[in-house]
């Protein structure tokens, strides 16, 4: 086990050479500071300092300067579907449990006698909302099982299934909610 230690320490000193280990085996990276011992800088000599400097810096990505693509919105608004089934579920589990304790009637024949006053607007609209997170996040999910499979990992075979993806939810939303 020492052996497997020291290799590896030994490792990720050739890797990272700026990185300094402490006696317990924790990593400490050491950043050598731009500084003069001549006394006070001026400020044309700090702007300088501070813009050879920032030519040195990696730059970071930011969303500002990339073409917002569908990955991105499908990826959020998988994750924003999983948050609201997710949620749902757990909010409406304890509402059917306290509701005996509250007074509320939370059993399938209220519920049933409830929604069945609605008008057909409102409860084709509440179908619809509520299949919206599920149908998506499910035809998402099954497109990220193909990826899993190494399937249609492709630039323009991503984009063209996650506008597939998103074409699918709203049919079969619009199904759920209107024919069914």
């Amino acid at each position: 086990m020492a052996s497997q230690r020291v290799l590896q320490l030994g490792l990720r000193r050739a890797a990272a050479p700026s990185f300094r280990f402490q006696p317990a085996g924790r990593m400490v990276q050491r950043r050598l500071a731009n500084t003069q011992t001549t006394g006070k800088v001026s400020q044309e000599t700090g702007e300088e300092i501070l813009a050879k400097q920032r030519l040195q810096r990696p730059v970071s990505p930011h969303m500002a300067i990339y073409r917002p693509q569908i990955t991105w919105y499908a990826s959020g608004l998988n994750r924003i579907t999983a948050v609201i089934i997710g949620g749902g579920l757990y909010l409406f589990g304890f509402a059917y449990l306290a509701a005996p304790t509250l007074g509320w009637h939370l059993e399938s024949q209220s519920l049933v006698a409830a929604v069945a006053a609605w008008p057909l607007w409102a409860k084709a609209s509440a179908k619809f909302a509520i299949a919206m997170p599920f149908f998506f996040h499910s035809v998402n999910g099954l497109r990220h099982l193909a990826w899993d499979f190494g399937v249609g990992l492709k630039n323009t075979t991503v984009a063209r299934t996650g506008w597939t993806a998103v074409a699918a939810t709203f049919a079969l939303s619009a199904y759920y909610a209107f024919f069914h």
